[in-house]
């Protein structure tokens, strides 16, 4: 079996997190088993999060970080993406790099419909989505029906092509003790081994 082609995406904002190490132990066992990573975090780069104008006319110019993640998105062929859930979503910087850089005419055709739906430009990619969150699972469905993972999975990756998104959710982050971080860590690096 051949390698696949990893972009690992750290989708925390700041330079040390739980979000980081879970990716740090799918990357390292990702390589060892022969697939290409590359990896990317939140916390390096820069631009403004604010699209800034409706309907995407007089769009601002992309930034070169925001040009360089298109590049290693379409690179990719698996995208794997760790991120905390704050107030039921993502971090503000995190949901202004898909509001940047998913755009019309690189991410979708808005010209061409289905259904109603805009037909995806990013297909032929999967993804694994690392969630954190001090919400327990449980709780999470119950109450909340888990809407950041049909945010993620249907309305961010599946928009665009990026499909099957599957989720990885780690709970109760914010009292987990080093025994259930370490396990948790130990299954974000047997997933890697699979590049899955």
């Amino acid at each position: 079996m051949s390698g696949k082609r990893i972009l690992v995406l750290n989708g925390h904002p700041a330079a040390r997190s739980l979000s980081k190490e879970i990716l740090k132990s799918y990357a390292s066992a990702a390589e060892k088993s022969g697939h290409e990573v590359r990896m990317m975090h939140l916390h390096d780069l820069e631009f403004d999060m604010d699209f800034g104008v409706a309907q995407y006319v007089e769009k601002k110019p992309l930034e070169s970080d925001l040009l360089t993640f298109q590049a290693q998105v379409e690179w990719a062929e698996h995208i794997v993406l760790s991120t905390p859930m704050w107030w039921g979503g993502v971090p503000a910087k995190l949901k202004g790099l898909f509001d940047r850089a998913l755009l019309p005419g690189w991410a979708f055709d808005p010209r061409t419909l289905k259904m109603g739906m805009p037909m995806p430009l990013l297909t032929g990619r999967t993804a694994r989505i690392f969630v954190t969150s001090d919400t327990p699972d449980f709780f999470f469905g119950l109450l909340y029906r888990k809407a950041l993972f049909r945010q993620l999975k249907g309305q961010i990756f599946k928009f665009v092509g990026i499909t099957p998104a599957k989720i990885t959710h780690f709970a109760s982050a914010g009292k987990a003790g080093p025994d259930k971080v370490e396990t948790w860590l130990t299954k974000a690096s047997a997933l890697g081994q699979q590049g899955a």
